[in-house]
């Protein structure tokens, strides 16, 4: 509505809070108005267009319209037409709801904005949880069956099975994969000692870890294969890190005192088992040595009392002299004949074994002489029992030849 229109209660001429527009000001700028601008833009488009005059006509109209309709035909061939990428597949929705048939990669066409596409990657894909940041993602940060806690960081290696069932049935797959193989994680090393984890069955752990995942996924409807779960690195926190060094030091220390001390109880139980294994041989041999020489004692008996029976005083003769030889074999003697002796029956004592013996040094002169001088003394007290025993001798040596 113009400003000259409205009125005010002062008189003609006023705006509506009772002051009408007033004039330029002398010495100001001179503001433009609205309408005028929108005029002036709209006759400067009528003359851009072709055939198009400052007054606008049919031409002009025809025009845009051609415009319009080759921009919508742009638009529409640029919705209609899709590709699919090699590592690609597309699923063709009519009306919102997916087709059986998935596209192959290549050029494909729909009929848009009835029918539309989602192209679904199909190759192997990883995630990785616990990025071993300390203090930045504790997702890592699991606790052991033995109540130990353990940082541990493993990757999930997936792609997509059904991309129908993975475009539609979950809102976000790859979140949901992450949550579940962390959670099948956690479960399995809560059951297992932290050794297990570190070193001694990390692969057995990776494939537990693999199948839980896999089945709480089917359960899901998620439409993801878990192709591997691998075990990056597993290390204590850094908080308490030394301590636990000293702890696997200690343990291998005590690995390496029950190596050697099996060891040596190994070498020790196989000496004593040769030991008892020889003394076991010496014993069957001594068995066999004394037995046969029993059977030899009885074998020569037997064989002599046939020959006693058969002639008594030629073998009681000879048992006589083989028994005499043996007792007399090895004992020192002295054998003097009777008619050497002059018959008196006193045999002079010779120190036969004390003259036998090495002389010692020193012993010549004075004392040696005083030595012998002393020998007729000690021959002349001990002739009574030398002749006694002596006498004694030969009549048992009589007794024997009497034999």
């Amino acid at each position: 509505m113009p400003w000259s229109n409205q009125t005010g209660k002062g008189g003609g001429g006023g705006g509506p809070w009772g002051q009408g527009p007033q004039g330029p000001r002398p010495g100001g700028n001179n503001s433009p108005d609205l309408e005028d601008i929108l005029r002036r833009g709209q006759d400067r488009l009528r003359r851009a267009m072709p055939g198009g005059s400052g007054s606008g006509g049919s031409g002009g109209g025809l025009a845009i319209a051609g415009l319009a309709v080759a921009g919508l035909a742009v638009v529409w061939l640029m919705n209609a037409v899709y590709t699919v990428q090699p590592d690609e597949v597309g699923v063709e929705l009519l009306f919102g709801k997916p087709r059986q048939e998935l596209s192959e990669p290549g050029l494909h066409f729909v009929m848009w904005p009835f029918e539309t596409v989602e192209t679904v990657p199909i190759v192997e894909n990883q995630i990785t949880i616990g990025s071993g940041q300390r203090g930045v993602d504790s997702s890592g940060l699991m606790l052991s069956g033995d109540q130990n806690i353990v940082d541990v960081q493993f990757a999930v290696l997936y792609a997509v099975e059904d991309p129908r069932a993975y475009l539609f049935n979950v809102q976000d797959p790859q979140s949901l994969l992450r949550q579940v193989a962390e959670s099948a994680m956690r479960e399995v090393v809560g059951r297992r000692p932290v050794e297990d984890v570190f070193r001694d069955d990390r692969a057995g752990i990776a494939e537990q870890v693999r199948q839980i995942t896999q089945t709480t996924l089917n359960a899901y409807g998620t439409g993801l294969v878990v192709n591997a779960i691998s075990i990056e690195e597993a290390a204590p926190p850094s908080e308490v890190a030394d301590a636990f060094e000293e702890v696997q030091r200690a343990e291998q220390n005590e690995s390496q005192f029950i190596e050697e001390a099996r060891l040596y109880s190994n070498e020790q139980i196989g000496r004593a088992q040769g030991e008892a294994v020889q003394v076991r041989e010496d014993a069957a041999a001594y068995k066999d040595r004394v037995v046969q020489e029993a059977q030899g004692d009885a074998q020569r008996f037997t064989a002599i009392l046939e020959q006693y029976r058969r002639s008594p005083a030629i073998v009681r003769e000879r048992l006589y002299l083989e028994t005499m030889e043996s007792v007399l074999g090895n004992s020192n003697k002295v054998i003097m004949d009777r008619q050497t002796s002059g018959g008196s029956g006193v045999v002079p004592y010779l120190p036969l074994n004390e003259l036998q013996q090495p002389r010692q040094p020193g012993a010549a002169g004075p004392a040696g002489a005083t030595g012998q001088a002393s020998a007729p003394a000690n021959v002349s007290a001990r002739a009574p029992a030398v002749s006694a025993g002596t006498s004694t001798a030969t009549t048992t040596l009589g007794q024997g030849s009497n034999r």
